[in-house]
């Protein structure tokens, strides 16, 4: 006979389980300036793919900083390392795609 006490307890930090915070204006704001700058450098430099890649990388990185933990980006990304996709912006439709997500939760609650 088991008792509860026989299992071995996993442990989650509480930093884990806890939300993302919603970003404020400032950082919403900063997060798509970035997003256009990229977007438009991703534009001009559409047949240089190594430059491309670092532009992309880079853009991936800071938006992870400023906005936190968001699954949006990685697919951001990975549409952004399909040749032909920098004519698109991407990055704008990623951060405005977290913007507006946030707002339909915070209604929702």
């Amino acid at each position: 006979m088991t008792t509860p006490t026989d299992h071995p307890a996993i442990l989650i930090p509480p930093e884990l389980l806890a939300p993302v915070q919603r970003p404020s204006r400032k950082r919403q704001a900063v997060a798509f300036l970035i997003a256009a700058i990229s977007d438009f450098l991703s534009f001009w430099f559409v047949l240089a793919l190594p430059i491309q890649w670092m532009i992309d990388l880079g853009t991936a990185l800071l938006l992870f900083l400023i906005l936190g933990r968001r699954w949006a980006i990685l697919p951001g990304l990975i549409a952004e390392a399909i040749p032909g996709m920098g004519v698109f912006p991407v990055w704008v439709l990623v951060v405005l795609s977290i913007i507006l997500y946030d707002d339909i939760k915070v209604r929702k609650h």
